[in-house]
């Protein structure tokens, strides 16, 4: 009674670690997909002044960046990768334009 007790467990904590493992996996796509760390809403409005500085950070218009990047920041929740460019993965901040049809967000 306690060998097929004790082999029960035994296959019970197989079968949980290969569960756990299957859905570990499932999770963690093996691709990297910047839409997912960098789309609409992976910003929290309180975040927006640090990630406009990461944003901003390598520009000679610094105080414009800021304050752009900020406003557009705390409308989208979203502020794409880099110093420039990227803005494909934040569609919102992408398609804000200003009134003569330029970007809006740097």
């Amino acid at each position: 009674m306690a060998k097929s007790c004790g082999a029960l467990f035994l296959l019970a904590l197989v079968v949980f670690f290969m569960l756990q493992t299957m859905v570990a996996s499932k999770k963690s796509p093996g691709k990297w997909d910047p839409k997912r760390y960098y789309g609409p809403g992976s910003v929290k409005r309180s975040q927006c002044p640090k990630e406009c500085d990461r944003r901003c950070g390598d520009t000679q218009y610094h105080n414009a960046c800021i304050l752009f990047c900020n406003k557009c920041c705390r409308k989208c929740l979203c502020v794409p990768p880099g110093y420039y460019g990227n803005k494909q993965v934040c569609s919102c901040y992408n398609n804000w334009k200003t009134q003569q049809g330029g970007p809006k967000c740097p």
